[in-house]
């Protein structure tokens, strides 16, 4: 005897009411996400509210990040600056009396307070320093630059503490080492842009934001990126995921006003991949079928380029632009040049068309390095414009004041105009974008 389960059909991720409601639901992790019509007519850009006109040190001396103040900051593992022939070129551990000599277009440091620091490693992995760390750190002490430049962040991490910067002074050497070991094998990372305000900029309003980058700047940024995340895993064998962030402007979870990205090493995969792992199990082909292709026949696709494609994403909290890599491979670190690139080129469009006044949150998500199911990069670009409150908390439907739809037509509009202005990359936008199904060649059936 033969007992047949029964068919349960998945909710259907987009329904649309007679009165105009929206109702998503995301069919990777479930999210319910309703759009009531006119809750969307209300400005996304928040404008500063104090305005000065710049004066000309606060191009480069506004905050942490900014230029001038490279000693206010950790030692840096790697910064990339740009050649006369507008390429650039990594730099590696470069010693604090080298720290000014050149023009970081991208700094990649250890952040001072850690989401999970050096010693809860140690305490709970046996995590130790890496001989390539413990090497870094000892050959940087060395100079009496570095060894100044050291004491002054220790002392300042005790101060922000609330503890004594003085018991810096107080510790042995050797103790001094083992505080200062966190600078050298952090676990989470800032990625620095080097502008705080436009080179054009006359008051503090410009921002420089990912979309005033130039498409090389952000390539450049995107790839430092990429390869500070495989080091993170190289660098710790408990990391089990590389979390890659940014988080632009105060409303959006940023502690300064200046471009940074953040990764971190956590020794989970994380509730949303898990979610995502549950659903790819059951078919291995959903990035196509309910990402991309869905997207594609519900006429939401954004733009598109030979190895990516962006389209307006469904079931978010947030109005949610998604960018996807087409490539066969799932790593972004073992990807061709030119497919990061992609990923690159497109997500510096929406953030131009998204506008530097508006805050968002961007997120990338990868195959977790002990995951054997195929997963594509895909990177989210989320617009904070609006706050959860007590009906979210208390249903858990979250109320998005801009259908995909909606967003969709904002940004096309805007990608137009950029592209014609020639600040973006070519791609194809709008109704131009290819609508071949499958078009995301991470699952490996489509290959063979």
């Amino acid at each position: 005897m033969v007992t047949l389960m029964p068919y349960l059909p998945s909710a259907e991720p987009l329904t649309r009411l007679a009165d105009g409601t929206v109702k998503q639901i995301s069919p990777f992790t479930g999210t319910e996400v309703w759009t009531v019509p006119g809750r969307g007519n209300r400005p996304l850009a928040q404008p500063a509210t104090e305005v000065h006109a710049l004066e000309p040190h606060e191009h480069t001396s506004s905050c942490a990040f900014c230029c001038e103040r490279y000693l206010e900051t950790p030692p840096e593992k790697a910064r990339v600056v740009a050649r006369a022939d507008g390429s650039f070129e990594r730099l590696d551990a470069l010693p604090a009396s080298a720290l000014f000599e050149t023009v970081a277009a991208f700094r990649r440091v250890p952040n001072l307070f850690e989401i999970l620091s050096f010693d809860y490693w140690r305490a709970n992995h046996g995590y130790e320093l890496p001989d390539t760390a413990r090497e870094r750190m000892e050959a940087y002490l060395a100079e009496p630059a570095g060894q100044a430049h050291v004491s002054r962040v220790a002392r300042t991490k005790l101060r922000a503490s609330g503890q004594d910067p003085a018991r810096w002074e107080a510790m042995s050497a050797a103790e001094q080492r083992a505080y200062a070991a966190s600078f050298f094998a952090s676990g989470h990372d800032v990625i620095i842009a080097r502008r705080h305000y436009t080179d054009d900029a006359v008051d503090s309003s410009c921002l420089a934001s990912s979309g005033t980058l130039s498409v090389a700047e952000h390539r450049a940024y995107t790839r430092l990126a990429v390869q500070s995340a495989q080091s993170l895993y190289e660098a710790n064998r408990w990391v089990r995921y590389v979390a890659v962030f940014q988080n632009w402007l105060r409303p959006a979870g940023a502690s300064f006003d200046h471009l940074h990205k953040q990764l971190v090493g956590i020794d989970e995969r994380g509730v949303s991949t898990q979610l995502e792992l549950q659903r790819v199990r059951a078919n291995p082909n959903i990035y196509n079928e309910m990402g991309v292709d869905y997207a594609a026949y519900n006429g939401l696709l954004v733009a598109s380029n030979e190895h990516a494609v962006a389209f307006a994403g469904f079931g978010h909290r947030y109005p949610t632009l998604e960018v996807y890599s087409t490539s066969p491979v799932c790593e972004p670190w073992l990807m061709s040049r030119e497919e990061v690139d992609a990923v690159s080129d497109l997500l510096h469009a929406l953030h131009a068309a998204t506008g530097a006044e508006v805050p968002c949150n961007e997120e990338w998500h990868h195959r977790p390095i002990d995951v054997d199911q195929s997963m594509p990069w895909h990177v989210t670009l989320k617009w904070r414009v609006s706050t959860l409150a007590g009906f979210e908390g208390g249903t858990k439907i979250y109320l998005n004041t801009i259908d995909p739809w909606s967003l969709r037509e904002r940004v096309v509009e805007r990608l137009e105009d950029l592209r014609a202005d020639r600040l973006i990359a070519p791609m194809a936008v709008g109704e131009e974008c290819p609508t071949t199904p499958n078009r995301l060649l991470y699952n490996p059936v489509l290959t063979r």
